[in-house]
């Protein structure tokens, strides 16, 4: 079987969309079956299911393809790891992209390393059981994007109403950015709600701002009265002030909550405001220096600033509803993707991870240390799981990475070990021939057992 592969990456705005992709392969002769891998935010799987879909029923015989969402136990307001991986209002949530992609008749894993059998067995003969084929992960919601600098109150020159003299949570008006156009846009609803029912996004030019924007059918959408010249000029004025603070600040989300006032000239106001910032602006060119300044670091998480600080990406997640939920088992995976789904996999095993945790494409020795160092922050940590496919990342390095934090650190907990890819087997035999409680798999289930078994028996 030839493999082939297109990438897409994890950007906010790919240049690539994941359908031209899905059609470059579905395209080529010498492509037998594909794995598509997706994750939290934006509309491209749900694009790419559309496509599928079309696809199986104009072809006799369509190629088996496989699929996968990560993020489905993402943190509710996180980034997890990529620019792009977070749900902004109006975009399907990960179980509505697991559920479409499954009815355009994909078959659905919950971890890349499952992709090989399945898409064998596809080739071979009928649908494959027993790799939970089809069944989305439980307990998966729509996941918004936390931005690390935010701000809870409108900008300057934007019309504020106090909020607890009227009742109602207000309308949603928002400007954020539309993946599927490459443009950006405002969204509204009527109401407060944010799902895809509710929400109409209206695109406009960046370079001409709410001057090219019909402000009476967004005032329609609002649920507002487009005839009133009062409610038409009011709302004009806070779209263009939004517009205006998104492209001046380098936003990617201004999410406000809107109330009509009920005195004589009916004016609208920001009632609520939660806006996020580009910090890549900030840190690549020393831009919007302000704006940075706002970050409060005395509420974040000690943990995930010091993470921050070494280039890594670490996300403390929460534990269950119930007293057997407790998250206890630390993550150390290089790759957002693979780090998402990671947490997933373990999820649908029966376990619970402590964190989500990116030591990055080109972890050293010293990163992984660090990272050790991190993640044992949290007195939940029973076990830790590390979970490495090596590319730029070598075995090897990351094996001396371990055996360096358990020297230098003095662990007590024991730590599962996977390691795929460049120099795995040189990594493998340095984990066996160390001598400490290190448990090495090649095979991800294996290893995901041995890691929930470990974290409950040390309960």
């Amino acid at each position: 079987m030839f493999q082939a592969w297109a990438s897409v990456g994890g950007d906010i705005l790919p240049g690539t969309s994941l359908r031209d992709g899905l059609q470059v392969l579905i395209e080529d002769p010498d492509t037998d079956a594909i794995a598509l891998v997706g994750e939290l935010g934006g509309e491209a799987e749900i694009e790419a299911a559309d496509c599928i879909k079309a696809y199986r029923a104009r072809t006799e015989k369509p190629k088996p393809i496989s699929a996968i969402i990560g993020g489905m136990k993402a943190v509710p307001g996180r980034i997890m790891g990529h620019a792009g991986a977070f749900t902004l209002p109006g975009e399907p949530s990960t179980d509505d992209k697991t559920k479409a992609l499954q009815a355009a008749g994909c078959a659905i894993v919950n971890h890349p390393s499952r992709f090989g059998p399945v898409l064998k067995a596809m080739l071979d003969g009928p649908m494959p059981s027993g790799y939970d084929i089809g069944s989305p992960l439980p307990g998966a919601s729509s996941q918004r994007r936390g931005i690390h600098t935010t701000i809870r109150r409108p900008g300057p020159g934007l019309p504020i109403i106090d909020s607890t003299l009227l009742p109602g949570e207000g309308r949603l008006l928002a400007v954020t950015l539309n993946r599927s156009t490459r443009s950006p846009c405002v969204i509204a609803s009527p109401s407060a709600e944010s799902s895809v029912e509710k929400v109409k996004k209206f695109d406009y030019d960046y370079e001409t701002g709410a001057e090219g924007l019909d402000i009476s059918a967004i005032a329609s959408q609002l649920g507002l009265d487009g005839s009133n010249n009062d409610v038409i000029s009011s709302l004009r004025i806070v779209v263009r002030g939004l517009t205006t603070l998104f492209a001046k600040k380098e936003a990617y989300l201004l999410e406000t909550r809107i109330i009509v006032s009920e005195n004589a000239t009916r004016g609208i106001g920001i009632a609520s405001a939660r806006f996020g910032f580009d910090d890549a602006a900030h840190r690549s060119g020393n831009r919007q220096a302000d704006i940075q300044a706002l970050r409060d670091k005395s509420v974040e998480d000690a943990a995930e600033l010091e993470a921050e600080k070494h280039g890594i990406v670490y996300v403390k997640l929460p534990n269950g509803e119930g007293e057997e939920e407790i998250a206890n088992i630390g993550t150390l995976v290089n790759g957002a993707g693979l780090a998402m789904n990671t947490v997933d996999a373990l999820a649908n095993a029966g376990g619970r991870a402590a964190n989500f945790l990116d030591t990055g494409g080109k972890a050293t020795s010293e990163t992984v240390k660090k990272s050790f160092e991190i993640i044992l922050k949290d007195s939940r940590v029973k076990c830790i799981f590390v979970n490495i496919f090596g590319g730029l990342t070598l075995g090897d390095m990351i094996a001396r990475g371990i055996i360096l934090a358990f020297r230098d650190l003095h662990m007590s907990v024991p730590v599962v070990v996977r390691i795929r890819g460049t120099n795995e087997k040189e990594g493998q035999q340095i984990i066996a021939e160390s001598g400490l409680p290190l448990f090495a798999f090649d095979d991800f289930d294996e290893a995901a057992n041995k890691a929930i078994e470990l974290s409950n028996a040390t309960n």
